[in-house]
């Protein structure tokens, strides 16, 4: 997700999950051909298993960028084709590239051909005007034909002209019968949905149907979600640990990185969801908001917060 799975978020989810995989956010093939590719792109041994996803619409762009994520130890290589920003709309690429699917499995075969990763596709069931019911499966399938198997899928149409980027995370109703029919339809693909899904539960019941679900603003929004994820999933038995354990966990980042000069709310701002429904949430927030911006501010305001978090819930002990 654009601007929130950066290498503070992934790393602070990774101590929630050990499993589940993590993506970047869209980075351009310009910005990873030409841009500083370490701060970009570069990531953490402990971030594993992690997919790097690319922005772009050209072929020989992509297969240099997807060459460059393998050299950088990624685990795969996402061509996102369902962002409907205006920015990446700008750039002929992200949700329009619906609108193209032989241009999509030009970019797909190239990026094949350049690296030894696993190449997956993220997309809608379809954009602006299109009926997904007649062009959804077609699109699938041209893709399928350079090599994709694997269609993570938002199930819902993108209206490009119309919606900002904001109401096509809601506003286009749900479709998860049609993506239910593609794998039923085409059920050598791996197929994994994403959109609307607000807890592992409703992640299950799509699992009945599918090879996998993708947590977005859910798991940004309510990170400790995904703490059950790994026994649920996974079969991993080892203990949960709690939300203070990986925030003490995570603190011990925050304070390397600033050290390095990292701005502490560039980190802090992803702990923002972390005590969602507890009694003192709102006080985290509120306390690491005001005051994490400050100049010179550091993990003390993070240990101040969660002190309030503490005292609320010893009351509700009480």
């Amino acid at each position: 997700m654009m601007d929130w799975t950066d290498v503070h978020e992934r790393t602070f989810l990774r101590l929630i999950t050990r499993h589940a995989l993590l993506y970047t956010e869209m980075v351009t093939t310009g910005a990873v051909l030409h841009g500083d590719r370490q701060r970009l792109i570069g990531f953490g041994d402990a971030e594993h298993p992690v997919a790097l996803q690319l922005g772009g619409a050209e072929p020989a762009s992509l297969a240099e960028a997807a060459r460059i994520g393998e050299d950088f130890g990624y685990d795969e290589i996402n061509l996102n084709s369902g962002c409907p920003s205006d920015r990446v709309q700008s750039g002929r690429f992200g949700a329009c590239l619906m609108a193209e699917p032989d241009l999509v499995a030009d970019c797909v075969a190239a990026m094949r051909a350049a690296t030894a990763l696993p190449v997956t596709v993220k997309c809608r069931i379809g954009i602006d005007d299109q009926d997904p019911e007649e062009t959804f499966l077609g699109f699938v399938d041209r893709v399928a034909s350079a090599g994709c198997t694997t269609f993570i899928v938002h199930a819902r149409k993108a209206w490009l002209k119309g919606l900002s980027p904001k109401e096509n995370r809601d506003v286009p109703p749900l479709d998860y019968g049609l993506v239910y029919r593609l794998k039923r339809e085409r059920p050598a693909l791996q197929i994994i949905i994403n959109g609307g899904i607000a807890s592992l539960d409703d992640a299950e019941g799509h699992l009945s149907y599918l090879d996998g679900v993708m947590l977005g603003r859910t798991a940004y929004q309510s990170p400790y979600v995904l703490a059950d994820v790994d026994r649920r999933f996974f079969g991993d038995a080892r203990p949960q640990l709690s939300r203070h354990e990986i925030l003490e966990s995570f603190l011990t980042y925050m304070e390397e990185q600033c050290a390095r000069g990292v701005p502490l709310y560039a980190m802090a701002r992803h702990l923002l969801g972390l005590f969602q429904g507890m009694p003192g949430a709102r006080a985290w927030r509120r306390h690491i908001s005001e005051n994490g911006h400050k100049q010179g501010a550091g993990i003390q305001v993070i240990r101040d917060a969660a002190a309030m978090v503490s005292q609320n819930d010893s009351s509700a002990a009480a």
